[in-house]
C-alpha cells in the first residue's frame, strides 16, 4: 500500500519568509519539508516533528537546522503557517495562543 501523499501549502508569511533565506536553508528546508510533511506529518519515534501542547486545533513544528516550520494537519493537507529561526519561535508562539 502506498503511503498516503498530503498536499503541503505555504501560507502567504511563511512563503515570503522562506523567500528571504540564503539558498543553502531554503533548499534544506524544502527537502525536509518534502521528506516528513508529504508523508507523514504526524510525530513518529524520535522525531524531528513534536506536537505543541496547548494549542486548539493542534499545532506541530518541523525542526530543520537553526529554523523551525509550524504547521497544521488538514484531511489532506498540510498549511504551513509560519516559518521561523529557532530564536525567534518563542514570539510566535506567544502570538498564536
Amino acid at each position: 500500500m502506498e503511503p498516503k501523499k498530503f498536499k503541503v501549502i505555504f501560507s502567504p508569511s511563511a512563503r515570503r519568509e522562506i523567500e528571504l533565506f540564503e539558498a543553502d536553508d531554503a533548499i534544506q528546508l524544502a527537502k525536509d519539508i518534502k521528506t516528513y510533511l508529504e508523508t507523514s506529518p504526524l510525530p513518529f519515534g524520535k522525531s524531528r516533528i513534536k506536537k505543541m501542547t496547548g494549542y486548539n486545533p493542534p499545532l506541530y513544528r518541523l525542526r530543520s537546522g537553526d529554523f523551525r516550520a509550524y504547521y497544521r494537519i488538514y484531511p489532506h493537507e498540510v498549511i504551513i503557517l509560519v516559518i521561523t529561526h529557532k530564536k525567534d519561535s518563542e514570539k510566535f508562539l506567544k502570538k498564536l495562543r
